[in-house]
């Protein structure tokens, strides 16, 4: 048998296929690391595995250690994913055996995408009792649920109502009774097919997550700065090109409203199946980590889990294998070292970026003050003897720093400079970063609107008791472009370019990123504003040179008025006979010198 047919003779068809039909081109497949490594939990060594619906093969990857079994509706997925599966049934909810019994199920893309539309059609609740039905007694449930008013639906510019793509058919919404619309219509759901839900997690952005976190706790943790900081990056580019408005914004808001977990785009559940001789009460939970974060250029896994001391950075052999060798990191302005991240416990407080953005709404100098104050002096605090800053201190800005009980620390110190920077070079390089997300986010602040980003980063340093200049703001610049270089793995025709973006940054200009209607209105606005004042400023100066000019010919008439009057000719006569003796006087007195000079040399 050779490799070419040995995927092939893996496929079963028992009717209902799509033969035609497939789903991992149109991006209705998961491609999320933070699912697969939820999944790598949740599966022990040795279980079956049913993976319902398309995946990823990396998901499939993950489950080496169990044997998977891949349950698919199009034919052409099912080539792709047999080489990484034991088993590959090609026919929907509906192509699944009776008698077929698995340890797990797992269901990351939704119930939606596993039903085929050539055999009999069994809705959400159909397929869900189908999978449950496979499981066995004891058995785990792995499910991705779409929340149909999630943050996706606010900030999405394209109707959700308006589509009329091949995969329209699986359209839901809050009026669909067949699909659970809030957490507590998911549990009922989940209870009625005899599943008993372990642990519940909020996915941002989607079913491609790129963070799953604990619903209760993000429900809880309104004011964490972990919670804000992995909200805000999850969101900035989680979503397409063109939104309604900012999701990041929105995300964090939601956040510190309680509504985290209930604004979620959707919502990853894990439940077992009650074992044959009833509810076992007596059987812990399945210890699941309370959050998991995919960052970094590698799309690295970070697990946040929680023991009596507190929540602690988890990080997997896998994690620790992706990161990169010290020679080569040092080629880089920056670099990751992930095993310095495993077991720190996690820092608690405030995000000192949402601390100030709150400080300029509100037009609280004081508070300002404090903050920027103190986040100098914390920086300034950690050199070493040198003066400089070296490790992840050295990288440390308002996006990545918490503060709590008037002292500062760092989230996420896994990202270190290769080499040791200047405290001002760090300082300017953290307020410049806050002064773009104020001007180019159309925040109010109590400074002048006129101000560049520069300007107000000078001016920000200011309030922080430094003084710097704006050479030093250009420095903090280049330092920018080089470590988020190394961050998103740009090589060095992106890093040329991304110096190009941060040097070319204006006021007027919308934030980097997603663009959304709402942040383009008020560059706008900004813009307009910047026109009217220019167009103000050239019309003061054209009405300062039009009466510069009518004076200029005013006292040129005057003279032409002057030169040809009767009094102006005889003034002229008698002025010059006395310019001619004027100037006879002069020669006369300059004849007389030379003679006097002349004399004593001729005595002698």
């Amino acid at each position: 048998m050779t490799t070419e047919t040995a995927p092939a003779d893996r496929i079963v068809l028992p009717g209902g296929e799509m033969l035609a039909w497939s789903d991992l081109p149109e991006g209705r497949a998961v491609t999320t690391g933070t699912l697969a490594a939820l999944a790598a939990t949740v599966v022990p060594a040795g279980a079956s595995v049913l993976v319902a619906g398309p995946h990823d093969p990396a998901l499939l990857d993950r489950l080496a250690h169990a044997e998977v079994t891949c349950l698919l509706r199009g034919y052409p997925d099912g080539v792709t994913l047999a080489a990484h599966a034991a088993r590959v049934v090609v026919g929907g909810a509906t192509g699944l055996a009776d008698g077929e019994r698995f340890d797990v199920v797992i269901a990351g893309a939704g119930l939606d995408t596993v039903e085929s539309v050539e055999g009999a059609r069994l809705g959400w609740r159909g397929v869900l009792a189908r999978l449950t039905r496979a499981l066995r007694p004891g058995g785990t449930l792995l499910l991705w649920v779409e929340n149909p008013m999630g943050l996706r639906r606010f900030v999405d510019a394209d109707a959700w109502y308006a589509r009329r793509d091949d995969a329209a058919w699986s359209i839901s919404g809050v009026l669909d009774t067949d699909h659970p619309a809030n957490r507590e219509q998911l549990d009922v759901r989940l209870s009625e097919a005899g599943l008993r839900p372990r642990g519940c997690f909020a996915a941002y952005t989607d079913a491609g997550a790129r963070a799953l976190i604990d619903a209760d706790e993000l429900t809880r943790g309104t004011t964490s700065g972990l919670f804000d900081a992995v909200l805000h990056d999850a969101c900035a580019n989680g979503f397409a090109t063109t939104v309604l408005q900012d999701p990041a914004r929105l995300a964090v808001d939601a956040l510190h409203a309680g509504l985290g977990s209930a604004l979620a785009p959707g919502w990853v559940v894990v439940a077992a199946k009650e074992p044959a001789a009833g509810p076992a009460d007596d059987v812990p939970p399945a210890a699941l980590p309370v959050a998991l974060l995919e960052t970094g250029p590698g799309a690295d896994v970070l697990e946040v889990v929680a023991d009596p001391q507190g929540w602690r950075w988890r990080v997997t052999a896998t994690d620790r294998s992706a990161t990169p060798a010290a020679p080569f990191a040092t080629r880089e302005a920056a670099h990751r070292d992930l095993a310095a991240l495993d077991g720190r416990p996690v820092p608690e407080g405030r995000l000192l970026r949402t601390l100030l953005l709150d400080a300029a709404l509100r037009r609280d100098l004081d508070g300002l003050r404090r903050l920027l104050r103190g986040y100098a002096a914390w920086l300034t605090g950690q050199a070493g003897p040198d003066g400089q800053l070296g490790g992840a201190v050295a990288l440390a800005t308002v996006d990545n720093v918490l503060a709590a009980d008037g002292g500062y620390a760092l989230l996420d110190p896994s990202w270190q400079a290769t080499s040791p920077l200047s405290p001002e070079v760090v300082l300017a390089r953290g307020l410049r970063r806050f002064a773009t997300t104020l001007v180019t986010g159309g925040y109010a602040h109590p400074w002048p609107s006129t101000l560049d980003v520069a300007g107000l980063t000078v001016v920000l340093a200011g309030v922080a008791g430094h003084d710097l200049d704006r050479a030093t703001v250009t420095a903090a610049v280049d330092i920018e472009a080089a470590v988020t270089a190394a961050v998103r793995g740009l090589d060095n025709e992106g890093r040329g370019v991304l110096l190009s973006e941060l040097r070319s940054v204006e006021p007027t200009d919308p934030p980097a990123g997603t663009r959304s209607f709402q942040q383009l209105r008020e560059a706008w606005l900004r813009q307009r504003e910047e026109l009217s004042r220019l167009t103000a400023l050239l019309k003061w100066t054209e009405e300062l040179l039009t009466s510069r000019e009518r004076a200029l010919r005013r006292a040129e008439v005057t003279l032409n008025l002057l030169n040809g009057s009767v009094s102006y000719r005889v003034g002229k006569l008698a002025i010059t006979p006395a310019r001619l003796a004027r100037r006879g006087a002069r020669a006369a007195k300059r004849r007389l010198r030379g003679a006097l000079a002349t004399k004593p040399q001729e005595r002698q």
